[in-house]
């Protein structure tokens, strides 16, 4: 047998692990002439991972020192931590010990002995990125690419032939083509997105570091334009057309996922909630749905849309436009006088809508009081009654421990000459309203399903860790306020009265922001672990098909319970429910990213021209290098340590303050600040105090 096999035999059985090279060899009965070449066996199985060698000298397989596979989360630093792939403990790796893996790649690591959150990398398991947004510059030898995401640590070797024409100074997207051992990552230019910059070409570049695309394959797109002109026929569904329906949406939507009807039944109301059924058109593993799943949402832009659907499905076929047949599901519920539900029935229906309506319009007719029923004839009286029946569904809500938070939300947008607009926020009660009923179409559509016992896709939201929890009732404490609960064994309402205690109070706004980042990210799961948020055992997303993928899932599972076969819904289902939780939650959560990134770049360009005003504010986040303050229209701003008055100051962490002998600088504190900068690079707004 082969010296390298040998050797890694009796490692791997345990006759030789834990042993140094001498008392391997003399267990092996290696001869002196023999030594250099079993020292080369020994040194290539560590370069391949089989083994490892630890800091004593010892050698051992990585399951026998406890190896675990995770992903690299790098630091601009140059360190790095390691999410296991299977557990919530990140493990800090320096630099040193990176082996050379990268931000995002996937490696095998192991613990580092007499540490308890500490790990070396032995193995790169897989590259986790493919392509990566820079800035292009050349020599007369070769071209390079600098990243601009600076937790990726090396530049990109382009070699002349393959940069596309790109010229020094361009923003370019590169694909990453090899890894050499020791040397600069090589790749070549695959776009060049225009000039460093450029206004356009850093929002462009945001999107692809994201790996985003506006535009279809061509084969989907053809795909979509046929199955969009099918004929709509009523086909035994239920037909509303004749039923009062309306839809209400910002002034920008195009893609038009839900409408709302509401009827008196004497004191009962009776509620609508109509989905476009976009089951109907993209059908499972179809060339449209395979796109729809490795997109998972629309991500949404100041400028444009990244939609999950082409334009003939989402704003056309499946939107459901004033005055057009349309098919849906729909949930109609019936309240009772006090908001408590008291039936619900879901129905593959047909619709018609009947007006579409802007929450502008809806807010100015109920603010109206009546003054607008002339020219709103039929809607208007409609519109009070679905506020009432919102302000109800609220209190009662708020009764069941919901955990209301008032999180400001910026709505940015560029208007018809191209003007960036940012407007204060606000949260009308023609939000609410749409909210409230579409969180009740989604509790009754869940427990319909987990009645079932059907594969499903819940939106779950677990409890706060005890350690947050902890954290976050320490905070309170240094508030002067006293709250005694168990972070084990806390519970929405107790997250509510909390809420309710405070919300006259000047702090309102940080416990809320405070309590949001103590609280766990919502995700999709097939088991129903309950929403915390919301106080509701059983939930789930339903009513937005056109742009988010978990919602398209739950029809099609909806439409079989519904046709009474539960065997072909748990045949089809029950074998992607899981993978399509996780897959989806983190297309959501790349997402998220996406446009909170993008939101930082409009929030820059639009405070580049306000330089030196001054502005109200409060401080939103506190770090030893100075304070954040956030404006009413949500733009976040940091005022450098050398930019507070001169004192001494102390970073207490845990109660999120800067405290000096004279100044002290906590979350939530009211000041005024004076725009001094914008850095385009980091997308930071700056401050000073006044």
């Amino acid at each position: 047998m082969e010296i390298k096999q040998r050797i890694f035999k009796a490692i791997e059985s345990g006759k030789a692990a834990h042993m140094n090279s001498g008392d391997i060899f003399k267990l092996l009965k290696v001869t002196p002439d023999r030594k250099k070449l079993a020292r080369r066996a020994l040194d290539s199985l560590c370069a391949d991972g089989d083994i490892v060698r630890s800091n004593d000298g010892t050698y051992a397989t990585p399951e026998q020192l406890g190896a675990f596979s995770g992903t690299v989360l790098a630091n601009a630093s140059g360190y790095a931590f390691i999410r296991p792939d299977d557990g919530d403990k990140d493990f800090f790796v320096p630099k040193r010990r990176l082996m050379e893996a990268l931000d995002k790649d996937r490696v095998l690591a192991i613990p580092v002995k007499g540490t308890e959150d500490e790990a070396t990398v032995i193995k790169i398991l897989e590259h986790g990125r493919r392509t990566i947004t820079g800035r292009f510059e050349k020599d007369r030898r070769a071209g390079y690419v600098l990243p601009d995401d600076d937790r990726f640590d090396s530049d990109i070797y382009i070699p002349l032939s393959l940069t596309a024409g790109a010229k020094p100074g361009d923003k370019v997207l590169a694909e990453l083509t090899s890894f050499p051992k020791g040397k600069m990552v090589g790749g070549k230019i695959i776009e060049i997105l225009g000039e460093d910059g450029d206004f356009a070409a850093e929002e462009l570049s945001i999107i692809r570091s994201y790996d985003l695309r506006q535009e279809f394959p061509e084969e989907v797109e053809s795909a979509a334009e046929a199955v969009s002109k099918q004929k709509i026929v009523p086909d035994g569904r239920k037909d509303f057309r004749d039923l009062l329906t309306i839809t209400i949406d910002g002034d920008d939507t195009r893609d038009i996922d839900d409408a709302v009807s509401l009827e008196k039944d004497g004191d009962d109301y009776v509620l609508g909630v109509h989905i476009a059924d976009v089951s109907h058109y993209v059908k499972l593993n179809d060339v449209v749905d395979r796109e729809a799943y490795k997109r998972g949402t629309s991500v949404y832009f100041p400028d444009r849309v990244l939609p999950m659907l082409p334009k003939a499905l989402s704003n056309g076929a499946c939107s459901l436009n004033e005055g057009e047949d349309r098919y849906a599901m729909s949930c109609v519920m019936v309240f009772d006088a006090q908001g408590r539900r008291k039936s619900y029935r879901i129905y593959e229906s047909i619709i018609k809508s009947d007006r579409r309506m802007t929450y502008n319009e809806v807010t100015s007719i109920l603010d109206a009081e009546g003054a607008k029923d002339k020219e709103y004839p039929y809607i208007a009286p409609m519109l009070r009654e679905m506020a009432k029946l919102c302000l109800i569904m609220e209190s009662n809500r708020r009764a069941a421990g919901e955990v209301s938070l008032d999180v400001k939300e910026a709505h940015i947008y560029v208007d018809e000459s191209g003007k960036i607009v940012i407007p204060d926020y606000e949260r009308a009660l023609s939000h609410r309203m749409i909210e409230q009923f579409m969180v009740s179409a989604n509790e009754a559509v869940a427990e319909f399903a987990e009645q079932k016992k059907a594969p499903f896709l819940y939106r779950i939201h677990e409890r706060p860790s005890p350690e947050k929890a902890s954290l976050f009732f320490s905070f309170l404490k240094d508030l002067g306020i006293n709250v005694r609960l168990n972070p084990e064994e806390i519970e929405p309402s107790d997250f509510q009265r909390i809420l309710e205690t405070s919300e006259d109070k000047p702090y309102a706004s940080v416990i809320n922001r405070v309590m949001l980042r103590s609280m766990q990210k919502a995700r999709y799961s097939e088991e129903n672990l309950g929403h915390f948020g919301l106080a509701s055992h059983c939930y789930c997303h339903f009513t937005s098909p056109i742009r988010r993928y978990p919602d398209l899932f739950v029809h099609r599972v909806l439409k079989e319970l519904l046709r009474g076969d539960e065997g072909r819904a748990k045949k089809l289902y029950a074998p992607i429910a899981h993978e399509a939780g996780i897959d989806t939650s983190e297309k959501e959560r790349i997402a998220d990213a996406a446009e909170r990134d993008v939101d930082d770049l409009y929030k820059v360009m639009y405070m580049n021209d306000r330089i030196g005003e001054e502005y109200d504010a409060v401080i939103s986040g506190v770090i030893s290098s100075g304070i954040f303050a956030e404006l009413a229209n949500t733009i976040e701003g940091m005022i450098r340590y050398d930019l507070l008055p001169d004192d001494d100051y102390e970073y207490i962490e845990n109660k999120m303050t800067l405290r000096g002998r004279r100044h002290s600088f906590r979350i939530g504190d009211n000041i005024k600040v004076k725009v001094i900068g914008c850095d385009f690079g980091t997308r930071r707004v700056q401050f000073s105090l006044v």
